[in-house]
């Protein structure tokens, strides 16, 4: 009763109200703070005072991408008001309240919070590379909360010798790293994953295997190392920018706030973190 009070309380000004329809109209993505400013039209000093109000009373949530703060609608926090309104609807009839009982959420699923350790499946067409190297990235700098594995549609024999050198070379243990079919994640003995990344480009027609209903999937596409070009010395450096560029989406991704982030929001902030323009340098 008492957090239900302090939600309606948080609502229960102008400004605060304006900012949660600008809020929810961007959905799970949400805004930058300083885009939510301008669009309010108030100082950054009273939008930060509002948003902790609605932060404080679970109403809002915020995540770090890059050099800026994301803030979005929690959904389940909104919900939650919304449902104790009408749970003793009409005397335990809530299909007499009409549209207020369509307010409740009927999957409770949508607004479940993902926890630790999580299984995570990189894929490309030919596990040789790219998902090769997502995995030992991974593995290393997200041990003992996320478990790496990789695969592919079409996988080659064996990984890129240049890239298990160089990934030698960044201090990676590369003895159990393998090209392998996403077959092996279908069956019904495999681990079952939190999350699939597909690390192709849209545009070479890559489709993630059906892994149910679970995975919170994402595109997140970078260069293939089988058509860089030029001497060994190009081809390193193009191979060291593509770690880098790998290295540093992982960190994004292994520092979001899963524990207040629901899956609606999970996936708002892989997608985000999958555009061009996210951590590319």
């Amino acid at each position: 009763m008492k957090d239900i009070a302090a939600g309606f309380s948080a609502l229960a000004q102008e400004t605060r109200l304006h900012l949660m329809r600008v809020l929810a109209s961007r959905g799970a993505s949400g805004m930058p703070a300083g885009e939510l400013a301008a669009e309010l039209g108030v100082s950054p000093s009273s939008l930060s005072y509002h948003l902790a109000a609605l932060e404080q009373a679970r109403l809002v949530q915020s995540t770090r991408q890059g050099r800026y703060i994301i803030y979005a609608v929690r959904f389940a926090g909104l919900r939650a008001l919304f449902n104790f309104l009408t749970e003793t609807c009409c005397d335990g009839r809530p299909e007499l309240c009409g549209d207020l009982a369509r307010l409740i959420p009927e999957d409770a699923d949508e607004v479940s919070v993902m926890t630790a350790a999580f299984n995570v499946l990189f894929i490309c067409t030919r596990n040789s590379a790219r998902s090769i190297m997502a995995e030992a990235i991974l593995e290393k700098i997200g041990r003992g909360k996320f478990n790496a594995y990789s695969a592919g549609s079409m996988p080659a024999d064996a990984p890129m010798p240049e890239v298990l050198e160089r990934l030698k070379v960044m201090g990676h243990d590369t003895s159990d790293l393998r090209s392998k079919s996403w077959n092996e994640f279908t069956g019904p003995d495999s681990p079952r994953m939190d999350f699939v990344l597909t690390l192709c480009d849209p545009q070479d027609g890559e489709v993630c295997p059906d892994l149910g209903s679970r995975p919170i999937t994402a595109v997140w596409p970078f260069p293939d190392p089988a058509r860089f070009r030029g001497s060994e010395v190009e081809r390193t450096t193009l191979l060291n920018e593509l770690y880098g560029m790998i290295r540093r989406r992982l960190e994004g991704f292994t520092n979001l706030p899963f524990e207040t982030l629901d899956r609606m929001a999970l996936k708002a902030r892989l997608d985000e973190l999958g555009k061009p323009t996210t951590y590319a340098r």
